[in-house]
């Protein structure tokens, strides 16, 4: 209804004030109620409505229970993150073992080939006679063979490949290769007495273990003594 001027008749209705969300708020209410309606709309807001139907006693509870959720939730993020860092870092230095082997072994072919060079200059020179060794064209030709397999082996050793000449030393089955037993009761057994064929490594790796001839018969090696002097 309205009067002669065009207004509603009920001014006061239009007047009446609202909630941020659109409820009327009754001037009639009292204050007990006008809290309750704001609540209401408060929990609304927060989406905590549906506490006790959740199986919480309060929207605090149900609060508390959602941080605790969020924090679990960033500390399973967080480690995965963790992890993912750690996990690159371990491919980062395999990645970098990786290239340094590369480096260092790529030419382990080609040197094992070198060494079939090495080793014929060196029959070269042990079947030239001692008595034709100071014949002066015999003597030049020793001098720049032995100059020759002294560039190659430099040459080699520059690239990380060193020569391995045991004799005296203790038999190591990781770059020695026994081929025959000496017999000697004065020096420990499995000492290399003589070398067949030097051999070589390159980095740590073996390229080709040394020929040897070990002793057999002689003292064991005396037991290191860990324990100190009474």
């Amino acid at each position: 209804m309205s009067n002669e001027n065009g207004h509603p008749e009920n001014q006061a209705d239009e007047q009446q004030p609202t909630t941020p969300e659109g409820t009327r708020l009754d001037a009639d209410m009292s204050e007990d109620e006008l809290l309750a309606t704001l609540g209401e709309q408060a929990n609304e807001a927060l989406g905590l409505n549906d506490a006790e139907e959740e199986g919480f006693a309060n929207p605090l509870e149900a609060l508390a229970a959602e941080n605790s959720r969020q924090e679990e939730e960033i500390a399973s993020l967080k480690d995965q993150v963790l992890r993912a860092a750690a996990e690159m870092e371990n491919l980062r230095r395999r990645t970098q073992k990786d290239v340094a082997d590369a480096r260092a072994f790529s030419i382990s072919s080609f040197a094992r080939d070198m060494l079939g060079v090495s080793d014929n200059l060196r029959r070269a020179l042990d079947h030239v006679d001692d008595a034709h060794k100071e014949q002066p064209g015999i003597k030049t030709l020793i001098e720049g063979v032995e100059m020759t397999e002294r560039e190659l082996l430099n040459n080699l050793e520059k690239n990380g490949v060193k020569k391995i000449d045991p004799k005296g030393e203790k038999f190591d089955a990781n770059f020695h290769q026994a081929m025959f037993e000496v017999p000697n009761t004065e020096v420990p057994n499995k000492t290399v007495m003589e070398v067949v064929q030097v051999g070589f490594v390159i980095g740590e790796r073996v390229l080709r273990p040394a020929m040897v001839g070990v002793s057999k018969g002689g003292p064991k090696a005396a037991p290191v003594n860990t324990e100190g002097e009474a």
